[in-house]
């Protein structure tokens, strides 16, 4: 199996250069790219056969070619797209940072964070103590709609993990759409007997 490819095709995203926020760099060295801003710095290992180019304000991921073959190798070319992916998102995370929000619905059903721990009382028997990790901030308010609970962090994968997790505790219910949900999540009711 050879490792090299013909057809040097790239991934449409992967070739579309990132614009550098203010106060935040990108650098890389020793298969370890590095982004520092604002909200702290983070690193992540190279994807197979990529690597990082800074360009002034611009950065770009290339594909790693062979020297004897004079084409991309084609893990590099299939990691492409993915390894921009995942820049954009370092940078994204120490300029602004992800939030998600859970939207919990119910009567009795509440969240409070107290310390470094979410309680959640879900209509269970008893409360909920989700511990908050170090990175994360979270924050419970009371609206119209329901309790809304707000989780905010510079990994986008840890911030959609944590929520994740908080809304395997109680999915909403098809019925009278009780339970825990994410903010925009639309949910189907079937109908009850009649």
């Amino acid at each position: 199996m050879t490792e090299e490819v013909k057809n040097t095709k790239q991934s449409r995203i992967g070739k579309r250069p990132i614009s550098l926020p203010a106060k935040v760099t990108v650098s890389s060295s020793n298969g370890v790219v590095t982004v520092k801003g604002p909200r702290g710095e983070m690193t992540n290992a190279l994807v197979t056969k990529t690597d990082v180019k800074v360009e002034g304000s611009t950065v770009e991921v290339v594909s790693l070619e062979n020297a004897t073959k004079g084409r991309p190798y084609k893990q590099g070319l299939a990691n492409h797209g993915l390894m921009r992916a995942l820049v954009n998102n370092m940078i994204i995370g120490v300029s602004t940072g992800f939030t998600k929000e859970l939207l919990i619905i119910g009567t009795g059903y509440k969240a409070d964070v107290v310390g470094k721990k979410l309680v959640l009382n879900l209509g269970f028997s008893h409360s909920i103590e989700y511990p908050i990790p170090d990175g994360i901030k979270m924050t419970s308010k009371v609206e119209k709609a329901g309790v809304v609970v707000s989780i905010t962090g510079n990994n986008k994968e840890t911030v959609g993990q944590i929520a994740s997790e908080i809304r395997s505790y109680r999915p909403p219910d098809s019925y009278k759409g009780k339970g825990v949900r994410y903010r925009n999540e639309v949910v189907r009711l079937k109908a009850g007997k009649k």
